[in-house]
């Protein structure tokens, strides 16, 4: 039978899982094409490697919220691998109860278990009101490479290589082939995409050994984008992550110790078993959160190539017969890559499926 060859452009958790959803059906042959693989988990320009990876509230968007069920439902359905961790977790905001309850309805209806905080039990500073709920939490430094070793049972190709056009990925994909954008923050230098509604969100984290916090918590104030969280990392015991900060727009990667101070005193007194001997630092982290204007960008689009632009770069070398080509985005998806993965992932491949026979 033939197939029709897939170019997916990076190797984050949306390109992974992608390429996962698409070898479900034969009918494809699939390349991963990227700069950062999945085990290189200590690069700052990976943002894959370094995420909460759990389930957080990020949305009320009805398209989104329908990506995390189907997501939430995959990797609650995983736990029993040990790759995924069940994981309860209490949530406190700063704003009074009823400002509130119009998103708890919605968030609900992802999680398991959710019920709202009685009224008399006593709160952190800063906080009004709360919930608790069951989630999950996954480690990256364990799942990305699960799923590369998924996807190479299955024939996946992976390919270290920097592209920096759309002409590019379309040689490589051939006639009749396809291209997956998943370039996440790369979307915006991508020659032939170029967004520019693409921009970073700086998150600076620790992570602990801390053995003794079994649950998420996390408090989200009224006066500042940050949020103080602490996500204990499924598959590493005592693993746990405490963060963070939400910086939009700024590209800096590098380690602030005054941020770093913040981060661990907020954490401390949100969960004062922190301040125990047994705590100890394992390390301090800081990624670029690949988030978009108006939200994730999953869509087909048919593209001509070659470009008629001299200057950008072309494997051949040469301009041969314009073609069209399907290229599906799937980017843009900020803090959420995640919990937003699996939902997303299959609305990508019904794009492609949808468009396939225009492209012929």
């Amino acid at each position: 039978m033939s197939q029709t060859n897939v170019v997916i452009l990076g190797a984050g958790v949306i390109g992974l899982t992608v390429a996962h959803v698409l070898t479900e059906d034969p009918g494809f042959k699939v390349t991963i094409v990227a700069r950062d693989l999945p085990e290189d988990l200590t690069s700052t320009a990976f943002a894959s490697p370094w995420a909460g990876a759990d389930w957080s509230p990020l949305t009320t968007d009805e398209r989104f919220i329908g990506w995390e069920k189907h997501t939430f439902d995959k990797f609650w359905s995983m736990i029993e691998t040990g790759l995924v961790r069940k994981l309860p977790s209490r949530l406190y905001f700063g704003a009074e109860y009823a400002e509130q309850a119009p998103q708890w309805e919605i968030w609900k209806s992802v999680v398991r278990d959710f019920r709202v905080l009685p009224n008399d039990l006593p709160l952190p500073p800063k906080a009004r009101c709360g919930v608790q709920f069951d989630t999950y939490s996954v480690n990256p430094e364990f799942y990305l490479p699960w799923l590369k070793s998924q996807l190479e049972g299955r024939g996946v190709r992976f390919v270290r290589r920097r592209i920096l056009s759309l002409d590019e990925a379309g040689e490589l994909a051939g006639v009749g082939g396809v291209v997956i954008n998943a370039t996440s923050l790369g979307a915006r230098s991508l020659l032939g995409v170029e967004d520019t509604d693409v921009y970073p969100i700086r998150g600076q984290v620790v992570l602990l050994y801390a053995p003794n916090v079994n649950e998420c918590v996390a408090l989200l104030p009224e006066d500042t984008t940050d949020v103080t969280y602490l996500i204990p990392r499924a598959s590493t015991p005592g693993m746990v992550l405490v963060g963070g900060t939400f910086q939009p727009n700024n590209w800096d990667t590098s380690l602030s110790i005054p941020t770093a101070r913040d981060i661990l005193a907020r954490a401390k007194e949100l969960v004062p078993s922190l301040n125990e001997p047994t705590t100890r630092i394992l390390s301090h982290n800081v990624a670029l959160r690949p988030a978009r204007k108006g939200g994730p960008r999953v869509e087909a689009q048919f593209v001509e190539f070659p470009s008629q632009d001299a200057l950008v770069p072309k494997l051949s070398g040469t301009s041969g017969d314009r073609k069209s080509i399907l290229v599906v985005h799937a980017y843009g998806f900020g803090p959420a890559g995640y919990q937003q993965s699996w939902g997303a992932a299959e609305e990508a491949v019904q794009l492609l499926k949808e468009n396939l026979p225009k492209s012929r």
